[in-house]
């Protein structure tokens, strides 16, 4: 069933974008907040040191000023925290003076926060890229201002935003498995609600094809008492209630046929006779030739319905006996054309040499199927006032084909002649039963009844028998 797994693949996979959608967008705003407060907070760690680092060295303002200069450089080379922190002494002129990893007169840095400290005369903070090294940092400067009111240069703390970095990213990993997780939880258990509602929805649109399909009376077990406890109830109360309809029909149809079976026999029998009478003028005999000829084929259509009420209630048994195929089929098609070519109408037996073998099947009831086969032939193709028929072998099966050059059948409607009491868009007067108990009869053999348009006009009708069961 290609099936509810539509449905449920799309609801799985609707439950999935909006779940890892949502999940996504938390995940960042997690992850978002986490940075942004982590930063924050070694912001202000650093803007922390540099205030304590500068009021501890405006306790020195009563220093000459080349100590004082010498006290901010030998405070940067002394600096303890030296392992994740660097402290840099960068004097007025934007110059490396002094740094916590030692004597260096390296590279001085270039970064805007330096010379803003110094002309505002207020902390300042850089987060980006190191000239130097090329790793991201974050830096705080603080302006070191002397007693006369000069700035000496400032104190920079920078650090590496390289472990922080990896926390955010861990955060977010983080996040990202609660997501998979989260969103695993909430598949699994959508798919074990719609298994709830899908298995009885299922179960019930199987039951509904076969009592669409004819298997009338089936019933479908109902679980729950709730909305699909209730529609599978109705579709019960429907089954039985057609079923009830169809047994009242094909009882109705089976009296009916048996009740018009004695008057048609008498009419055809006195029919018969008096057209073997003598006595009759010739406008009298015409009137009793066509009185006969609606009394058989009434006494046909009769035929049809007795054995479409059996075909109904399973009363339709086989006598199964290895048949002449060949000489059944030959003999319908000589007798019927004697009849067709009074209507102007030749049917022509294709003649083969093939070694057609006995099969096991019901004779009687496959002279049937060919006779009525070949009637439906003359009915819906007899405009094209031509008939052929051929038997063959295949090796496995035996192929009967009839076909007539008539107009065809419309393409819409080829897959419905079947259907018992479809008549399409034909004029011809008919029960619409006839191909149904052909295709009955023939699946009752393991066989297969097919119609087709056949190149050139007209309706090719295949009759498939296996040779052996």
């Amino acid at each position: 069933m290609k099936k509810p797994a539509g449905l449920r693949r799309r609801w799985l996979v609707h439950m999935a974008c909006v779940i890892c959608g949502l999940g996504i967008v938390c995940a960042i705003g997690v992850t978002g907040l986490f940075a942004v407060n982590a930063y924050h907070t070694m912001e202000a760690d650093l803007r922390y040191r540099a205030d304590v680092t500068t009021d501890f060295l405006t306790g020195r303002l009563a220093m000459e000023y080349k100590d004082f200069y010498q006290s901010c450089v030998d405070y940067t080379q002394t600096f303890d925290e030296k392992d994740y922190i660097e402290l840099q002494f960068i004097n007025a002129q934007g110059n490396l003076v002094a740094s916590s990893f030692g004597a260096w007169m390296g590279i001085s840095p270039q970064t805007p926060e330096i010379q803003e400290a110094m002309s505002t005369r207020g902390i300042r903070t850089y987060l980006g890229k190191n000239d130097a090294t090329g790793e991201r940092i974050l830096a705080v400067s603080s302006p070191i201002i002397y007693r006369s009111g000069e700035v000496v240069g400032v104190l920079r703390f920078l650090t590496s935003t390289r472990l922080l970095e990896r926390q955010i990213l861990r955060v977010g990993l983080y996040c990202l498995l609660v997501l998979a997780a989260v969103t695993a939880v909430m598949l699994l258990s959508s798919n074990y609600y719609l298994s709830t509602i899908l298995t009885p929805v299922e179960q019930i649109t199987q039951k509904a094809k076969r009592i669409a399909g004819g298997t009338y009376g089936i019933q479908i077990e109902v679980k729950n008492h709730d909305e699909i406890g209730e529609l599978a109830q109705a579709i019960n109360d429907l089954s039985a209630q057609i079923s009830q309809n169809e047994k009242m029909q094909t009882e109705f149809i089976s009296s009916l046929s048996h009740e018009l079976r004695t008057p048609l026999t008498a009419i055809t029998g006195w029919s018969e006779t008096l057209l073997g009478s003598d006595a009759l003028d010739c406008e009298t005999s015409r009137g009793m030739k066509i009185i006969l000829r609606e009394a058989k084929r009434l006494t046909e259509m009769v035929v049809d319905l007795l054995d479409f009420t059996k075909m109904q209630d399973g009363r339709m048994t086989l006598t199964i006996d290895p048949t002449d195929i060949r000489g059944e089929f030959e003999d319908t098609v000589y007798m019927y054309g004697s009849r067709l070519a009074q209507e102007g109408i030749a049917l022509e037996l294709v003649e083969n040499d093939e070694d057609i073998p006995e099969i096991p099947c019901d004779g009687k009831r496959m002279r049937q199927v060919f006779l009525n086969l070949l009637d439906n032939a003359a009915k819906h193709g007899g405009d094209g006032k031509r008939i052929e028929a051929s038997i063959h072998f295949d090796g496995r099966d035996v192929l009967v084909y009839i076909r007539d050059f008539g107009q065809g059948i419309p393409e819409d409607e080829l897959s419905l002649v079947k259907k018992k009491f479809y008549r399409g868009s034909s004029k011809t007067r008919g029960t619409g039963i006839g191909l149904a108990v052909c295709d009955e009869i023939v699946q009752m053999h393991g066989g297969e009844l097919t119609l087709e348009n056949a190149p050139g006009g007209g309706v090719l009708v295949t009759v498939s028998l296996p040779a052996a069961q």
